[in-house]
This record gives C-alpha cells, structure tokens and sequence, in this order.
C-alpha cells in the first residue's frame, strides 16, 4: 500500500510539473490566435472565440519574418553539418590516435568549456570584423563549427568500442580514414543523432552572436529579429505572441518527436564513468 500510494504522489508531481512547464506554451499558442481585446481581457478567456491567423498574418506583413525563417535554416544546417564533421575528427583523434600530450591536450580542452561564451564575445567580433563576416552567413556560423562538449560526448562512445575491432581492421588493410567512417560512425549513430539534435537546438535559438554581427535585416535570424520585432509591435501582445509562435513551433516539433533519441545519446555516451 504505501508503495503504491508514493508512486501515485510520484506521477502526481511529474504531471503537475509538466503542466507548470508546458502551460506557457500552450497560452503562447492560445493568444497567437486571440483578439487584441480578449488578450487585455480581465479575467482572461482560456480559448479564443475564433482561430484565426490574422495575427500571423500581420506579423509576417511587419516584418520578414520567411526571411528570418530561411537565414535561421541555412545557418542550422550548415552550422550542424561542419560541427559534426570536426566533431567525429576530434573524437576519432583523442579515442583512437596516440600521440604526445593527448590527454593534457583534451583536458585542457574540458577545461575551457568552464569559460562562458559570453567572455569570448569581444574576441570573436574582432575577428569577425577583421575577416569582413559582419552581416554575413559565414559570420553567423564560424564561431559554432566545433565544440568541447559533443567531442566530449562522441570521444566517451569510441572509447567502448573494443580496441581488438581497430586492429582487426588496420590487418585487413583499413586505413584510419576507412576505418572511422565504415565502422566506428555506423556504430556511433545515436550519440551523432544526440549531437546533431543538440546543435540543431541551440543554433536556431541562438541570440547574442546575431545580436552582434547583424545590423540589417537581412541577415537576421528569427530569435534577434523576434526581440526587433518585439520594439516594433509594441504592446500588441497577440503579434508578439504570434511571432514568438513561429520562433518557438519548430523547435517544440522536433524536440517532441527525437527527445528519446537525446536522452539515449547521452546515456551512453557523455554519462559514461
């Protein structure tokens, strides 16, 4: 009884979590579709009278929001392909490869991810200004095309792949190159998607870097375009709930429906040990 009673409390916690956690996007979603008057209403209405996508509309006429939309995908994407390619080179180097310094090199490595990205703001502008990537693609994807902690990740899963496998390739005649991308990147697949998914998160959500090397609107991403947008539409709440829809919406789909594939991923790879 008292087992079954703590697991009721238990799910009962979870569910009201989940609620605290989920209710703001919902009432996002909700207002994107309200009237200016039922937004101000007091008190406020759960559902709105009628679904209507005038709000979006507006949105979309006030600002390029298609724009937005492309620049973030271009940058996503491009941003997650070359960060996963350095990304399996770096692990493969640090699991596979023996050289001197290697694990004074990785630890200083693991060190530096204590450093905020924040503080390397006024270094990588300098840089981006001195390479002219100011309102560029390019300036909004080099800083992101390596990272410590998906190396981290990745290195944790090569290194459970037995060694007798390497040495059996290399007698066939494997070379190192043949061997990371017929073997080890096939076996590697849900700590790859893992990463993939992480990096394709925090790029679309991206703001202070955009914030910095952008000054017109065409090069934007959606997440600072959205805060411009945020100026620009004032206390027109259900726009800038509208707006935030559009920012927020691909996100939560792709989270939704490859959360287990993160949460495996790192299981078995960056929690190893």
């Amino acid at each position: 009884m008292k087992k079954y009673i703590g697991k009721v409390i238990t799910y009962a916690l979870l569910i009201l979590g989940s609620f605290v956690m989920i209710f703001p996007f919902i009432w996002m979603i909700l207002c994107s579709f309200k009237t200016h008057a039922e937004v101000i209403q007091n008190p406020p209405n759960f559902l709105p009278a009628n679904f209507s996508f005038e709000n979006y509309v507006k949105a979309f006429s006030m600002a390029p929001f298609g724009k937005f939309f492309i620049n973030s995908v271009i940058v996503m994407v491009i941003s997650v392909t070359l960060c996963t390619f350095t990304t399996i080179l770096a692990a493969f180097a640090f699991s596979r490869l023996k050289f001197k310094g290697k694990n004074i090199i990785f630890a200083i490595l693991i060190s530096l991810m204590m450093i905020p990205f924040e503080m390397l703001i006024i270094t990588n502008y300098t840089t981006a200004v001195k390479l002219k990537l100011i309102n560029t693609i390019p300036g909004l994807i080099f800083p992101f095309i390596a990272s410590i902690f998906y190396t981290y990740i990745l290195r944790n899963f090569f290194e459970t792949i037995p060694d007798s496998l390497y040495y059996s390739a290399r007698i066939d005649g494997a070379s190192n190159w043949k061997y990371l991308w017929r073997i080890m990147v096939p076996m590697a697949k849900p700590s790859l998607f893992t990463i993939i998914l992480l990096n394709a998160l925090a790029s679309w959500n991206s703001f202070i870097w955009p914030m910095y090397v952008t000054t017109d609107s065409r090069s934007r991403t959606l997440p600072y375009a959205l805060q411009v947008f945020t100026t620009e539409a004032g206390s027109l709440q259900e726009l800038l709930m509208a707006a935030s829809s559009i920012v927020v919406i691909p996100m939560i789909i792709l989270f939704v429906f490859a959360r287990k594939y993160i949460v495996n991923g790192v299981s078995r790879g960056g929690l190893k040990g």
